[in-house]
């Protein structure tokens, strides 16, 4: 699972995101402890989208980002992308802002959107299942304006402290059985990635390091849940240009 690359880890991605969809809240809900709508209002809050503004949600997955930003900036016009399909219509039936959003398919490695497309551009839980984070980044500068915001949510490896056993514990044996609990066989099996695919994640240092790498200024972030989650967020400058 976690240890796949490639095209091979691309299909199973997608795969697994599909035959979720339709529990995907839930899950997240529960095993956040209902912190993670905390964490997405946080990301659509420092996105900072002006008024009639444009944003990208890519990796969209059933909305909630998207949604959190049409609450805060109603007149804006909000883009939800996903390869996953099935996340898509999941999210186009939740009310009251699933019929707000322009919902498309798309790869986060080639996003089908013309230079400087965007004021804004978030993503949530993307970064950590890319097979190319960098080029990943590259596609969401290309497509924002000079000035507008990216801003990642995505998970973190436990730090090192007293907690990380039990979280380590929470992650390993808790967030599979609560996923096959609620959500079946190919819900367990999805959430024994999860895990996996945290530990192998980067730190925020070095997610931070990857987005100045890409050409974004100012770049920042902040912890969540005992560290780990995190948003990054960052800017691209105008005297680097559209592209």
């Amino acid at each position: 699972m976690a240890h796949l690359s490639g095209k091979e880890r691309s299909d199973y991605v997608r795969g697994m995101f599909d035959r979720i969809a339709g529990r995907y809240d839930l899950l997240n809900r529960l095993i956040s402890g209902g912190q993670d709508m905390k964490w997405r209002r946080f990301v659509a809050e420092v996105a900072e989208l002006p008024a009639g503004g444009r944003m990208l949600d890519i990796a969209a997955g059933t909305g909630d980002i998207a949604f959190e930003a049409l609450k805060l900036s109603p007149g804006a016009q909000v883009v939800g992308a996903d390869f996953a399909l099935e996340m898509i219509r999941v999210g186009q039936g939740r009310v009251p802002y699933g019929r707000r959003v322009a919902w498309t398919g798309a790869d986060a490695l080639a996003l089908p959107f013309a230079d400087g497309s965007f004021d804004a551009i978030a993503s949530g839980y993307l970064m950590r299942n890319v097979v190319d984070i960098p080029q990943a980044l590259a596609e969401q500068r290309r497509v924002l304006k000079p000035g507008g915001r990216i801003v990642i949510l995505d998970t973190s490896p436990p730090p090192k402290n007293v907690l990380k056993p039990i979280i380590l514990l929470h992650l390993r044996i808790g967030v599979p059985l609560l996923g096959r609990l609620i959500g079946g066989a190919a819900a367990g099996d999805a959430y024994r990635y999860l895990p996996e695919s945290t530990k192998a994640f980067k730190t925020p240092e070095e997610l931070k390091r990857l987005v100045e790498q890409a050409g974004f200024s100012d770049v920042r972030y902040r912890s969540f849940m005992f560290g780990t989650m995190a948003v990054h967020w960052g800017i691209k400058g105008a005297e680097n240009g559209a592209g």
